[in-house]
């Protein structure tokens, strides 16, 4: 590992941006395949207890003084973020080709602009408007409404990119009361906590394979939001978020491997016109901001 030691941070970031890339497209892929046969609730349950098991040091630390929150009322209203992220989200992985899911949820950086002038009372420009407009084209390209190639499941990774961009807004909001202990803890439990009924309703006994493919999904996305920390720890979030969008190249490649799905014309066409967008944004931030952090409310377990 001496190689990595000797890169500058900005690849440090960047190296670990593409593991992170890499190992969330396996989650998608882990999560499409178990949905073919279980329900999303029995998913996400198994999940979240992976996850919590893997974070408990962290919450018995200072447990239950990690429960004191002095906005709890906005930590529930996070858990409700997060539960619409990923029921809506990951249904929609199971249901659309990977790409097409994964390129419509980019929309979650327009989301973000929208929600920051809502609740965070930012002043957005021109320049900034114009580029989210100019993304909510990209995505209605890619949905395709009032064709015959629309599909209700784009809707639903359309909310569940809105559903992350909620939580991104909240753990910003929250980050100014509250300990990162309690971010996390409110994080693990509460979506886990919620799906424990309807995940016993809809519970079917998995095969041997489908247990070891829900653990996966457990480590896998613990491991996965690891990889993203580290990448905004080492490297600058301009550079990063920029390059964050390789994760279509991934999610196109498993869903043509695997699935032999490969998006069409309308997908890589709106796809394109995000992330340009996206980038434009983030290149206008960063010259009128240059302490800009589109990462700052990033956390251990942003969903």
């Amino acid at each position: 590992m001496n190689w990595f030691h000797r890169l500058s941070d900005n690849l440090k970031g960047v190296v670990f941006l593409m593991l992170a890339s890499m190992v969330f497209s396996v989650m998608a892929l882990l999560i499409k395949l178990l949905g073919q046969h279980l329900h999303i609730t029995q998913i996400l349950l198994v999940r979240q207890i992976c996850m919590t098991v893997m974070v408990a040091p962290a919450i018995l630390r200072n447990f239950p003084g990690s429960l004191r929150s002095a906005r709890p009322g906005l930590q529930l209203l996070r858990v409700l973020c997060a539960l619409v992220a990923m029921l809506c989200g990951f249904t929609a992985v199971i249901y659309l080709p990977l790409a097409d899911a994964t390129a419509i949820f980019f929309a979650k950086s327009f989301f973000v602009t929208i929600l920051a002038v809502i609740f965070l009372g930012e002043t957005v420009g021109v320049y900034r408007w114009s580029a989210v407009l100019m993304g909510f084209v990209g995505v209605m390209i890619m949905l395709q409404p009032g064709t015959e190639n629309f599909s209700v499941y784009g809707l639903l990774s359309l909310a569940g990119a809105a559903g992350a961009a909620g939580v991104m807004i909240l753990l910003r909001l929250l980050s100014r009361s509250d300990s990162s202990d309690t971010i996390l803890t409110y994080g693990a439990l509460g979506v886990g906590v919620v799906m424990i009924l309807p995940g016993i309703f809809f519970w079917q006994p998995p095969t041997t394979l489908e247990w070891l493919l829900l653990v996966g999904v457990g480590v896998v996305s613990y491991f996965a939001q690891k990889c993203n920390i580290f990448a905004y720890k080492h490297g600058e979030a301009s550079l990063l978020a920029s390059l964050d969008y390789v994760r279509l190249l991934w999610a196109t490649l498993l869903g043509f491997l695997i699935f032999d799905q490969f998006p069409g014309g309308s997908i890589w066409l709106g796809a394109a016109i995000v992330i340009a967008a996206a980038i434009f944004m983030i290149y206008r931030e960063t010259r009128r901001k240059p302490d800009w952090n589109p990462a700052a409310s990033r956390h251990d377990l942003e969903v």
